[in-house]
């Protein structure tokens, strides 16, 4: 889905195991692959780094990636920088501010999708978005 070149240098350097529950915010740079469950925010520190969140895995709190790949479910909201890629067994529940998007049929995002131009998703619009979101149950 991304280009060849883009994957080739995704190298997994952090991994959260599927028999794995982690309480607290993770920084990471990077390569970063969760498989369990992680409740607390999840931040890139470095322009370059890649999140994957395979279809068990869950992360309870926002994300704050520039590229992100994401087949299983996140509850909150998702900031990429750069990409972003639903696989068709994606869960969003919060919004996704995005550059570029890809979303494969199966992906679900229970609320808004925001187009932001790299230059425009700054960090200090990262920290502190101005946004409120209400959810309402099915």
């Amino acid at each position: 889905m991304f280009s060849s070149k883009k994957r080739a240098s995704a190298k997994i350097d952090s991994l959260i195991g599927q028999n794995t529950l982690l309480s607290g915010d993770v920084e990471f740079s990077g390569g970063f692959h969760v498989d369990g469950k992680l409740k607390g925010s999840v931040r890139s520190i470095d322009p370059e780094s890649m999140l994957t969140l395979s279809d068990q895995g869950v992360v309870e709190g926002d994300v704050h990636v520039p590229n992100i790949i994401l087949n299983g479910t996140v509850i909150g909201d998702v900031y990429a920088s750069e990409r972003v890629e639903l696989a068709s067994n994606a869960k969003v529940i919060g919004n996704v501010y995005y550059n570029l998007i890809e979303m494969a049929m199966g992906a679900e995002v229970n609320g808004n999708l925001v187009h932001k131009a790299e230059s425009s998703v700054s960090t200090a619009e990262i920290e502190s978005p101005s946004q409120n979101v209400v959810l309402n149950s099915k």
